[in-house]
């Protein structure tokens, strides 16, 4: 194990200092890194963690606190996406899967499967396929009916009919019923690619909204009383012509109480871009214009001042994945901190208390470096 200490760069004015980190090296050789997934998989209390490389047939999972690696299933062509969760009730979660993924829609078969552990969870998984929808790409739950009973929601990265370079069609945003596991569409307003998507309940009033980060921009999907899905723009991202512009990536954060949103923009973009909202409209600050194929955004309180932080990683040029700490209570300026430089090229992150110690750490898996870290949250000195 490699130990790394990232420490605070220039002053900053809210009380905590920046988190530092211990570095972790889980895993190696995965082709391909694309997502990786907090998940209790043995229903022994733990966070494990479940590592999906494109690249790979197999789909495997790491054992907290060991790290042994299990293989959940394999045969499996060019996975994007997993989500797990418990659907039946036995303590150990379904994962949901969408492999035989490609950019080019003609070339994507978009096959949705469920992955359900028949007893022990380190040996394999039985695998039913239950939809092919073209590009299927990003799979999430969410409690849209707010009665605890969540659906697997879908994005597609593009519509059926969409081609290189500008991507132009409708693309479909559905969701399944776990046990009926029917295609119900939710949208399809949203233009070219879909990059990102993130639940949370907008509104507190119990249900959980989708929001969507695509070519067209920033935008929420709400279930209605009376059954149907209202659509509202947050922002048009960034304001560069089609294909270059829009949104790519999506996180919700909070300082002082009030909400913001981070983004990753265009697609794959170099920009880390900070909503704030100022009377109806969401005010675009770009934070960050340094990120060399941006992929995966998060927002976190790591430091316990009960702000929350933003962490962004990027695939390309040096990789790596940074931090972004706010530096007043209005959020008007932000410090950024270096958490892997060079290391990893961050396809995805998450961020969980992996050693139960109170305090959130970090998680990332890395593309074109193959690997799977754990960035520990040390105690304050």
């Amino acid at each position: 194990m490699r130990f790394a200490v990232f420490l605070a760069l220039g002053s900053l004015l809210h009380a905590a200092e920046p988190a530092r980190f211990a570095e972790h090296t889980i895993a190696t050789g995965l082709k391909g890194g694309y997502q990786v997934v907090v998940a209790d998989l043995n229903h022994d209390g733990k966070p494990d963690l479940i590592a999906l490389a494109s690249g790979m047939p197999e789909l495997v999972w790491y054992e907290n606190p060991t790290w042994e690696r299990h293989v959940i299933a394999g045969g499996f062509s060019r996975m994007i996406n997993c989500a797990a969760r418990d659907t039946d009730g036995d303590g150990i979660p379904e994962i949901v899967l969408a492999s035989g993924f490609s950019n080019e829609a003609n070339n994507s078969a978009g096959i949705v499967s469920v992955l359900h552990a028949d007893g022990d969870p380190r040996r394999p998984w039985k695998v039913t396929e239950i939809d092919r929808l073209t590009t299927s790409h990003r799979l999430r739950w969410a409690d849209i009916f707010g009665n605890g009973k969540k659906v697997l929601v879908n994005a597609a990265l593009t519509g059926a009919r969409a081609e290189a370079p500008d991507y132009r069609d409708h693309t479909p945003l559905v969701f399944y019923r776990p046990g009926e596991w029917k295609r119900e569409m939710i949208g399809s307003e949203n233009g070219g690619v879909v990059h990102g998507i993130y639940v949370v309940d907008w509104d507190g009033d119990g249900r959980d909204e989708i929001l969507t980060a695509s070519f067209v921009g920033i935008h929420l999907y709400k279930l209605e009383k009376d059954g149907r899905w209202s659509r509202t723009e947050i922002s048009e991202g960034d304001p560069s012509a089609w294909p270059k512009g829009g949104s790519s990536d999506v996180a919700v954060g909070q300082i002082g109480g009030k909400r913001y949103l981070a983004a990753i923009e265009p697609w794959h973009g170099n920009q880390v871009v900070l909503y704030r909202q100022q009377a109806k409209e969401w005010q675009r600050r770009v934070i960050d214009a340094s990120l060399v194929d941006g992929h995966t955004i998060w927002s976190a309180d790591l430091n316990g001042d009960g702000n929350d932080e933003i962490i962004a990683g990027f695939r390309g040029g040096s990789h790596g994945v940074v931090i972004y700490y706010p530096e007043d209570p209005s959020g008007d300026r932000w410090s950024k901190h270096q958490l892997d430089d060079g290391g990893i090229a961050a396809a995805a992150c998450a961020v969980a208390d992996l050693n139960g110690d109170g305090r959130m750490d970090i998680t990332c898996i890395g593309s074109a470096t193959a690997n799977l870290k754990w960035y520990e949250n040390l105690p304050p000195r």
